[in-house]
């Protein structure tokens, strides 16, 4: 089969004191995303995207939450190892197309420089990146504002 689709989707609750850092980007905000890692969702849901589309493990494999190693790792070093295992595989990436679910901040400020840097850390076209904001509508804990989440969806293509 020359191509794969994988989903990914991440969620973390807002906590005071953190930084608030989505697709690699910090934003400025009251409140970051708790979590063993920097916590950035978006990264976290193309990851497990990327990972699923080439039938390897998830996440939590490579970057287990008890092991103390990982304790404040920066989601783009992840998404780097999962890159690099995609690779291995002979898959190299055809598009992402994303979500980031949050109430606040707005992700429309950002959607640019959040696009350039996964095109960056993946080595492909900005172009072949989309990040969409939506609301929860005041619905749930997201919509209540005490967390976000990012759903994503990866095409990858077999080199060769």
């Amino acid at each position: 089969m020359s191509f794969r689709i994988g989903i990914g989707y991440d969620l973390h609750r807002l906590k005071k004191g953190r930084p608030l850092i989505i697709g690699g980007v910090k934003i400025p905000f009251a409140k970051g995303l708790e979590g063993h890692s920097d916590a950035d969702v978006l990264l976290h849901a193309i990851i497990d995207a990327m990972l699923g589309a080439a039938a390897l493990p998830d996440i939590g494999h490579f970057f287990p939450p008890s092991k103390a190693s990982i304790q404040g790792i920066s989601s783009r070093v992840m998404l780097a190892r999962a890159f690099s295992e995609i690779r291995k595989k002979g898959y190299r990436i055809g598009n992402i197309d994303s979500v980031i679910i949050a109430e606040a901040p707005k992700i429309s400020p950002y959607r640019e420089a959040i696009r350039a840097r996964i095109a960056k850390d993946l080595q492909m076209p900005m172009d072949a990146i989309q990040v969409k904001g939506k609301t929860n509508e005041k619905l749930d804990a997201i919509g209540c504002g005490q967390a976000i989440a990012a759903q994503a969806v990866v095409l990858l293509v077999k080199k060769g």
